[in-house]
């Protein structure tokens, strides 16, 4: 017998004017018990994959219903989950909760990040790349649309960083760009987009991650420069997303270098900047969230309750990813009834919390019909969306032979790299060069491969008049760089001077800085998406023009607004 995915718990009871009209705020607030109040700021880590009822999962989750009480729950996917997998999950867990979850996921680049069969946007960068409004917004709309069908009312995007260090290990093509200006005219088409279809938006990291060269999952990265600097640069975005609507901002951790006389905290932990920055000098009324507290930079310090209890008294209203969830919550309870956490001060949290679940509609509907999801969820015209956006996103930045390839079809060694997670990458571009003619040879390259490996790859690229290189080198946290291994380095340089050869760049566009001689041909592409893979195909064999512009310095010599523009053939 399947047991009943509901908990034991008592009904909410809310006035009759209710069954006609959402109940406010306040009189759920004056129905809830401290430990439930507590329980509203916590939102804990939960897969999204396929769970049975009486899975030990499930139960995990179902005790943080049942006993914890939490407000809400973030949700990251396997690659291998599908959308009804996570919409039938979701809905089994709100059936189970007093009160509504709030339902939050990281969907920087749309659901597809996350979902198996949902469409997948390439990175934000790609979107400074065309420079278009309309492809931000879209961007949000899609994203929105997607995510509501499954469920889920909350994404932490948009980046609003701007990624003026090239060294940034974690960052990256995540941001829109470097420029304070254009990544404000895309963070507010993006919010709108969102917004506009339902769902909420987090602008991230405040007060700015794009000039830091330190990896917060790891250790405190430090944001250098004062408040005119801030001012100028790293504020702007943030200033934009919230005139434009963005429901919360996340809080980094991040070190603010000229804080006060040794103050050291990170910004998740610092009223100055949490509550004097954010609160006083933006204005910003919604809701602040920290960033995730499992993180190096801050629980190895603090420790799971206390980096909690900290967050909050800085400003923060949710707590998101607590390292040990029955610790954060204690914690809580204890600040609380010691007086260290005013009632007062819990209850507007608690009460911003509230008033998200009653605009997102969960008092009227809180599950979702999966019948439904199919309709929504990867249709066509969604995916020709991102196919669009992922062909104009392409930026030439030498020349080298790409009018040589793009004018005839032939053999072709293609060599790639990507982490060992992210098997599929290459595939599809691979593919679609077949199709379109070629004779394509392909070897695959990982982080940790050694002298073997390369021989093999040497071998392929002696044997084929042409080589294209097709590498995803991206931000991943906990590992602390963005770079080519030396070796695959030093194989691009030496190839691209004896043959012709592309080096396609499906994620960082900084490797040109590792490659001094390089004589070859040099595309970004920004993402490793399905849809990106298909428009450098297209490009390469000639069927697509190319003319996206980088909206960052690539290095000394190439600065922002390079791109070289190609016709159709």
């Amino acid at each position: 017998m399947v047991p009943d995915p509901r908990a034991a718990l008592p009904e909410l009871t809310v006035s009759p004017e209710a069954a006609v009209r959402p109940p406010r705020a306040d009189s759920i607030l004056a129905t809830l018990s401290l430990e439930e109040k507590v329980g509203q700021l916590l939102m804990p880590w939960l897969a999204g994959d396929y769970s049975a009822f009486d899975s030990d999962a499930f139960a995990r989750a179902a005790g943080w219903v049942d006993s914890a009480q939490v407000g809400g729950v973030i949700i990251s996917f396997a690659s291998s989950a599908s959308p009804l997998d996570a919409a039938l999950k979701l809905n089994a867990l709100q059936r189970r909760s007093r009160l509504p979850l709030l339902v939050a996921a990281d969907l920087e680049f749309g659901l597809g990040m996350r979902l198996a069969g949902a469409t997948a946007f390439p990175m934000a960068m790609a979107f400074g790349a065309t420079g278009r409004e309309l492809d931000a917004y879209e961007l949000g709309r899609v994203t929105a649309l997607e995510a509501r069908a499954v469920g889920i009312h909350w994404t932490f995007s948009p980046v609003g960083d701007l990624n003026s260090n090239p060294l940034n290990p974690i960052i990256n093509t995540r941001s829109f760009g470097e420029d304070p200006e254009d990544v404000s005219t895309l963070i507010i088409a993006y919010v709108r987009g969102a917004s506009e279809h339902g769902l909420y938006t987090t602008v991230k990291h405040f007060p700015g991650h794009g000039d830091t060269g330190t990896d917060s999952h790891l250790a405190l990265p430090v944001l250098q420069g004062c408040w005119d600097r801030l001012d100028r640069l790293e504020l702007v975005p943030f200033r934009a997303a919230i005139r434009a609507g963005a429901t919360a901002v996340m809080v980094a951790h991040i070190v603010y270098a000229c804080g006060a006389a040794g103050d050291s905290l990170p910004a998740t932990l610092s009223p100055p900047v949490t509550t004097g920055f954010l609160r006083d000098s933006l204005g910003f009324p919604g809701l602040v969230v920290t960033d995730a507290l499992t993180m190096g930079a801050i629980i190895s310090r603090f420790g799971p309750g206390e980096s909690a209890v900290q967050a909050f008294l800085a400003g923060s209203d949710m707590l998101l990813m607590p390292a040990d969830l029955n610790w954060a919550r204690a914690a809580m309870l204890a600040a609380v009834d010691s007086g260290r956490v005013s009632h007062e001060r819990l209850d507007a949290s608690v009460r911003r919390v509230l008033e998200l679940k009653i605009g997102a509609g969960l008092f009227t509907r809180r599950t979702m019909p999966v019948d439904s999801v199919p309709l929504v969820v990867g249709q066509r015209a969604f995916q020709n969306l991102a196919d669009d956006i992922a062909q104009r996103a392409l930026t030439l930045v030498t020349r080298g032979p790409i009018d040589a390839y793009r004018a005839q079809r032939g053999r072709v060694a293609v060599i790639t790299y990507a982490e060992e997670t992210n098997l599929g990458m290459g595939g599809t571009l691979i593919g679609e060069l077949r199709t379109r003619g070629d004779t394509v040879a392909s070897f695959r390259i990982y982080p940790p491969s050694g002298p073997p490996s390369y021989d093999s790859a040497r071998t392929l690229i002696r044997n084929h008049p042409r080589v294209i290189f097709a590498s995803s080198v991206r931000p991943i946290a906990w590992r602390g760089h963005v770079a080519l291994p030396d070796s695959l380095a030093k194989l691009i340089q030496v190839t691209a001077a004896q043959k012709p050869a592309v080096l396609v760049s499906f994620g960082s566009p900084y490797l040109l800085n590792q490659l001094p001689d390089f004589q070859g041909t040099y595309l970004l592409a920004w993402s490793d998406a399905p849809a990106t893979e298909r428009a450098v195909a297209r490009a390469l064999t000639g069927e697509a023009p190319i003319r996206g512009r980088s909206p960052v310095q690539l290095s000394p010599t190439l600065p922002r607004g390079t791109g070289l523009r190609v016709p159709d053939r």
